[in-house]
């Protein structure tokens, strides 16, 4: 069997566990500082719109109204626990249940963060263009190459069902690492606002540091794993030739 029939099967245990430790490290940073208020008293939307007005008159544009940020740029609600995203393509920032309404010092710099992408593709930054460009190759990486090799297996043409999904899952790779680079300027450009615009005060940095360090941990995670599973699917068509 692909999974459990042959020895680079261990190479998936340190990468489950770094995972496993990433999201109950991200999960118990932002629970801890979602009780602690920001002495400033804004809630993560406020927040958000904030930054993104701050953006728009730096950068010479008209004033948005009440909603709408940088260049157009609409905060809303999403349901869910930590779906905070933003989509470069509606130009929408969306945070969730606990960031949106909330004014906890977690709120706040998952907000910013999310501004932060925001500001990056108002800026053009070449990374977040990159990933863009990446993620339709990712999507059909991620969600082929494993089939191919499982059609591989059935019909004795495992070799070659593991050099096409070996191309393929090099876009799953490239996808997670060019992420890196993305959500690590977004939370440094987060946390330079923070500090700069008065959001939060001295003593409040370090807990959104923690939360913004902790979500950052996921992303390293994922790249890991990605970069392990490619690492195996190379081993495996190795040991396919022997």
């Amino acid at each position: 069997m692909l999974w459990l029939g042959d020895p680079t099967f261990l190479l998936l245990i340190p990468a489950i566990l770094l995972s496993l430790y990433a999201q109950w490290k991200v999960g118990a940073t932002f629970k801890k500082f979602s009780r602690v208020r920001s002495r400033g008293g804004l809630t993560g939307a406020e927040v958000a719109q904030a930054i993104l007005r701050g953006y728009g008159a730096s950068a010479g544009l008209d004033p948005a109204p009440t909603g709408v940020g940088a260049a157009g740029v609409r905060v809303e609600y999403t349901p869910g626990a930590l779906s905070d995203h933003y989509d470069p393509r509606a130009r929408v920032l969306r945070l969730s249940d606990a960031v949106y309404g909330a004014d906890s010092i977690a709120a706040v710099a998952v907000a910013a963060h999310e501004a932060g992408h925001a500001l990056q593709h108002a800026g053009a930054y070449r990374f977040l263009a990159l990933r863009s460009m990446v993620a339709p190759v990712a999507s059909i990486g991620s969600s082929l190459a494993f089939p191919i090799i499982i059609g591989g297996m059935i019909f004795g043409a495992f070799t070659a069902a593991l050099n096409i999904a070996i191309l393929l899952y090099l876009g799953v790779v490239a996808f997670t690492v060019i992420t890196l680079p993305v959500e690590f300027n977004a939370s440094a450009r987060a946390l330079r606002v923070l500090e700069n615009g008065g959001y939060l005060r001295d003593d409040e940095l370090p807990g959104a540091r923690a939360v913004l360090n902790a979500a950052a941990l996921t992303y390293v995670a994922a790249t890991a794993s990605a970069v392990i599973m490619l690492v195996r699917l190379l081993l495996l068509r190795n040991m396919s030739r022997e």
